[in-house]
Parts: structure tokens; C-alpha cells; sequence
């Protein structure tokens, strides 16, 4: 049974920093590119990092240079460094792995499995 699991949000002020984690079971945790979506009320979900098999790293242009991502193949783990958060960061963070890798390549959504979501609220 495939499973993802978000894990690190909360409630934080601005310049706060959080770290996101996936843990993952029952994939081949090492052939998938991994990454996280964020949705905001009102607002498109958006790729905010991925990190494929070679370890290339991709991210939207809001949040260059303050988030990163990295992954941890051993432990099946995944986790997204999120610095200097600003309001409106705030959203629904998910994990998701990507087989096909085209999450990279396109910037686009494309996931073969994704965690349940953890919350992110960034406010004074």
C-alpha cells in the first residue's frame, strides 16, 4: 500500500521559517522525482519545489531562494526548508512523487501519488 505523509505545518508570523517533511512507504521511493504543491483559497495550486532522481531542483519564482528541497532516498524521506515565510505562503502544502518526472521538466502538475496536505498560515 503506497503511502505519503505530510507532516511540519502550523501556524507562524512573517520571517518565521517551517520544514516540511514526506515520509513515503510502499514505492520505490528512489526512481520518483518528489516534491510539494501548495493551494491557497482562491488561488491555482502551484508547484512550489521538486527534486528529481538526479537531484535537480526546480521552484517557483516566489519562493527562490527561500525554500528548499532535498530528499533523503534511504529513509524514503523528502523535506522542503521553507525560510523568511510571507503571507502569502500560506495554503494546503502536499508531497507528491512523480514517476514520469514531467513535474520538472514542465513545471506543470503531474504525480502518480500525493500525501494528504498539511496546513502552512503565515500571519502577524
Amino acid at each position: 500500500q503506497v503511502q505519503l505523509v505530510d507532516s511540519g505545518g502550523g501556524l507562524v508570523q512573517p520571517g518565521a521559517s517551517l520544514r516540511l517533511s514526506c515520509t513515503t512507504s510502499g514505492i520505490t521511493f528512489p526512481i520518483y522525482a518528489v516534491g510539494w504543491y501548495r493551494q491557497a483559497p482562491g488561488k491555482q495550486r502551484e508547484l512550489v519545489a521538486v527534486i528529481t532522481v538526479s537531484r535537480r531542483t526546480k521552484y517557483a519564482d516566489s519562493v527562490q531562494g527561500r525554500f528548499f528541497v532535498s530528499r533523503d532516498n534511504v529513509a524514503k524521506t523528502a523535506q522542503l526548508e521553507m525560510n523568511d515565510l510571507k503571507p502569502e505562503d500560506s495554503g494546503a502544502y502536499y508531497c507528491f512523487v512523480d514517476r514520469s518526472g514531467s513535474s520538472y521538466t514542465t513545471g506543470e502538475e503531474s504525480y502518480d501519488y500525493r500525501g494528504q496536505g498539511t496546513q502552512v498560515t503565515v500571519s502577524s
